[in-house]
């Protein structure tokens, strides 16, 4: 008994210690995102798709706040890898030594992913949507006044979830290495899977077909590749398990 609430005790300063060393690192790389503000600002802001509209800050704050906002989101991605690998480190002992390895692989991949579904949002999404509200502004003749809040703002709720989303294949092989969810699983819920992403498409999407169908493919299409990569991390989870089963065996022979 006393063994077992030291191994509780280990493993809350353990966490105590992950936690605080991602406070920091994150604190670090938002303090280094402040040199990274202004010219991503500035290049947002010469896009084809800013250039057409004349932005305003109708409050005195507003430039402050989109500026340390900025910082924020920066360093959440910069410190990201760090906080993923603090993830890893903490639950890595309860896995077998090729799923160590295998895990640790995720945390370049969902920075990939990440920065992949931002660009396909920013480059392919963004430009659309915004096309189709100056479109729909100038057939019912209003003239668009548009607050550099309200712009980036807009931006941001478009983009961010995209790269959240994107994440979904690494969320479903790392749960599937955990023996939280299975292929089957996946498949048998796919009709809901499908209603919730549809539900999501249609909240971060303009009120038109074309967009929502543009945000709904691509999400169905993740979804079902999520589906193959279960399959193939849960035949890596069974065979690791049959083989510990028998180096068992062997060692207790």
């Amino acid at each position: 008994m006393n063994e077992q609430e030291m191994s509780v005790y280990d493993h809350l300063e353990e966490l105590r210690k992950r936690i605080i060393m991602t406070i920091v690192f994150f604190l670090a790389a938002t303090i280094g995102g402040f040199f990274l503000v202004k010219p991503i600002i500035l290049y947002l802001q010469q896009a084809d798709e800013a250039q057409e509209l004349t932005m305003n800050a109708f409050r005195l704050t507003d430039p402050i706040k989109i500026y340390m906002q900025f910082a924020f989101i920066i360093g959440c991605i910069l410190s990201s890898p760090v906080v993923l690998y603090q993830l890893w480190a903490f639950i890595s002992p309860g896995l077998y030594e090729k799923e160590r390895k295998v895990t640790l692989s995720y945390i370049p991949v969902s920075l990939f992913l990440f920065l992949g579904g931002i660009s396909f949002a920013y480059f392919v999404l963004f430009p659309f949507v915004v096309h189709f509200m100056t479109e729909l502004a100038d057939d019912l003749n209003i003239q668009q006044v548009i607050g550099i809040n309200e712009y980036f703002q807009f931006l941001l709720k478009l983009t961010l979830p995209f790269g959240l989303l994107f994440q979904l294949p690494v969320v479903i092989m790392f749960l599937t290495r955990l023996g939280i969810v299975t292929p089957m699983f996946l498949a048998n819920i796919r009709r809901y899977a499908y209603f919730v992403l549809l539900v999501i498409a249609a909240l971060i999407t303009p009120p038109d077909v074309v967009s929502h169908m543009m945000v709904t493919l691509p999400l169905l299409l993740l979804y079902e590749v999520s589906i193959l990569i279960s399959k193939s991390a849960y035949r890596k989870v069974l065979k690791a398990g049959q083989e510990a089963q028998m180096e068992q065996k062997i060692t207790s022979r």
